[in-house]
This record gives C-alpha cells, sequence and structure tokens, in this order.
C-alpha cells in the first residue's frame, strides 16, 4: 500500500511532526509570503485503525480545505479570511467532529463550539454550545469583528447569531449516522471507563498572510457522550486557540480539559515572547510536558512570525496539512514520519 504521509518539494522550510518523543531543532530561515496548517484531529489511532478507502478520503478532504486556504492567501488575501474559509469547509465536511457529522453528547444531541484569533489587533471570538447554525466558526468570527466581548455560550450564543442572520441549519443537517452509532455504543458502555474514549475530529487552521499577519481558529462537536454543559478547550482563547503576531498563531486538538489546564496555546506563546524559545522547542515543552506530563494527549499545528511551521503531538496519530509558497505536504500517523524535516 502507498504512504498515505505525502511530503512535496519543500526550500528553506521546517516542519516538526512531533507524533512520538523525538528531539526537534529549528534552523534559520528567511520570511516567506505566506503559510497555511490545518488538522482534523488527534486520538490514539494509528494507520491499521483506518481502511484504505478511509485514508483517500482523509486525504482528499485535507487536500480540498487546504486548497482553500491556499488561495486566499497567494492572492494576497488576510490570514484570518484563509482561516474561516478552511475551517467552514471542514464543518461540511462529515468526516470530521466540527458541524455535519459531529459527535453526540450525553443527552443525544448535537452542539458546537469554535473560536477565531487575530494576531494582528489580538482580538478574538468564541461560543460554546451552540445549536441550529451551520458555521459556528464565522458565528464567532462575527463575536470578534462585530462585538465588544470574547465569548458567548448557549442561549447567548444562539440570540446573538440570530441577530447577525448566520445560515440555519437544522437537526437533520448535521446527523449522520455514523456519529450516531458512535454515540448509541458510548450510551451501551456508560458505566466503563471507555464511555469518552472517542475524542478526534476537532478541526482547526493557522496562517499567515503576505502582511505579516498571523490568524487561528478551532472548531468542534466537543467529546463523544459528553457531559450536558461540558465546555473543552476549543473555544477558549489561550488553551485551543491563539494568533499574536509577536509570536505565533495555535490551533490544538485532543483531550481537551487537559489543554486548559495547562494553557497549551498561549504556553506556547508566552514561551517564545518571555522565554525567547523556537516555536518548535515551545510546542514541544507544552504538548509534551506541561500538558503530556499530567496524562493529556493531542496535539497543535502552529505557525511563527516569520512563517516557520511546527505540527507536534503526543499522540500515535493527527491528521494534518501544510503548506507555502515553498511546499505542501499531508500526514496522518506518528509513525510514518518522524522527527524534524529540513531540505533546504
Amino acid at each position: 500500500m502507498q504512504k498515505t504521509t505525502v511530503l512535496w518539494g519543500v526550500t528553506f522550510l521546517v516542519i516538526v511532526i512531533g507524533c512520538g518523543p523525538q528531539v526537534a531543532k529549528e534552523t534559520p530561515l528567511n520570511s516567506r509570503d505566506w503559510a497555511i496548517a490545518i488538522h482534523g484531529g488527534a486520538g490514539q489511532f494509528g494507520e491499521e485503525d483506518l481502511s484504505e478507502e478511509q485514508q483517500a478520503a482523509y486525504t482528499a478532504s485535507l487536500q480540498e480545505a487546504l486548497a482553500r486556504g491556499e488561495n486566499v492567501l497567494s492572492e494576497g488575501g488576510r490570514s484570518v479570511d484563509a482561516v474561516e474559509v478552511v475551517i467552514r469547509m471542514m464543518e461540511d465536511d462529515s468526516l470530521f467532529n466540527a458541524g455535519r457529522g459531529a459527535v453526540f453528547t450525553a443527552e443525544g444531541i448535537q452542539e458546537f463550539d469554535a473560536s477565531i484569533a487575530d494576531g494582528r489587533s489580538r482580538n478574538c471570538g468564541a461560543v460554546a454550545g451552540i445549536r441550529g447554525f451551520r458555521h459556528p466558526i464565522s458565528v464567532a468570527r462575527s463575536v470578534m469583528d462585530s462585538s465588544e466581548h470574547v465569548f458567548f455560550s448557549g442561549h447567548g450564543a444562539h440570540e446573538f447569531a440570530t441577530s447577525f442572520a448566520h445560515e440555519r441549519a437544522s437537526d437533520e443537517w448535521f446527523f449522520t449516522t455514523k456519529a450516531y452509532n458512535r454515540y448509541l455504543r458510548a450510551k451501551r458502555r456508560v458505566a466503563s471507563e471507555n464511555a469518552l474514549e472517542d475524542k478526534k475530529g476537532t478541526v482547526g487552521c493557522v496562517a499567515l498572510d503576505r502582511n505579516g499577519n498571523l490568524a487561528a481558529g478551532t472548531s468542534t462537536g466537543g467529546m463523544n457522550y459528553k457531559k450536558n454543559g461540558r465546555i473543552g478547550d476549543s473555544p477558549i482563547i489561550g488553551a485551543g486557540t491563539w494568533a499574536d503576531n509577536r509570536t505565533c498563531a495555535v490551533s490544538a486538538t485532543g483531550w481537551g480539559e487537559y489543554f486548559i489546564r495547562a494553557g497549551v496555546a498561549q504556553d506556547i506563546h508566552a514561551r517564545m515572547l518571555h522565554g525567547s524559545e523556537t516555536l518548535s522547542d515551545a510546542a514541544r515543552s507544552s504538548v509534551f510536558h506541561e500538558m503530556g506530563d499530567m496524562g493529556g494527549d493531542g496535539g497543535v499545528v502552529s505557525i511563527d512570525a516569520s512563517g516557520v511551521i511546527a505540527l507536534v503531538c503526543n499522540s500515535a496519530g493527527m491528521f494534518r496539512a501544510w503548506s507555502s509558497p515553498d511546499g505542501r505536504g499531508i500526514a496522518m500517523f506518528g509513525e510514518t514520519l518522524e522527527g524534524t524535516v529540513e531540505v533546504h
């Protein structure tokens, strides 16, 4: 079988694929015009857990999402627009746990969290527990652009989205048999420790545009069979999402409670701003130690102000893709691409 991890020609690009314990390093590089990285969730899954057809489907979806962002950035568009465009597409793709096809709560409903951050202004917006709107990321964008607040939840988020006439969607739009069957399986094993074992699927995007502005966004249906009112890291600025032109843009995926406890996204920023760490060193320290040492699993996609891309996870797999004018690539499993890739 052909490997599902693909690397195209990369010039002056350092990509850290940190699924597994290895030592990462960076080399200096010239600032690039634009760069983008996306994820479709992380978890304890390997190549043996996905059929060839499933791997091909994920590859095609990641390629399409990446192309959407590339088109915006290569034509001189804003990073925050690229992030929103990419995540909107992934929210419509039932392969992922965001929007259509998202997981069900313990009460048998689908509800959504999302956040977005603009590194230029350091403004941000988030929603949690929202239902009935097709693109939660766009509602979060409206919170950022058109509200004095940062975070709306539940009924308030619904009222806010309604006031801006965001596109509605019925429960039938979000429903898929695959997601519902996962809910039923979790319900049957509710008394076991494994009721919440399926955590992969959150989507996210980070981008750097030609004007040197960073942006990040994250969207999710949350954790399968989550308790009523549970909120994970995805809508929390500083845990699941961060963007600051001084340092980096970060989007996280994995076991949200641990990303919140460690403040992973902001921790990476702080290590760079106050500790002068490189992006990959900061990301690895936060994911493997601050979060990982507590028992959490997952990863981040991130870009720094000069266009260095770092993709780091401590789980067996993370759906991820990246691109810049120097090259592009897609990966799913930790074992297929180890360590640091440096091609000059």
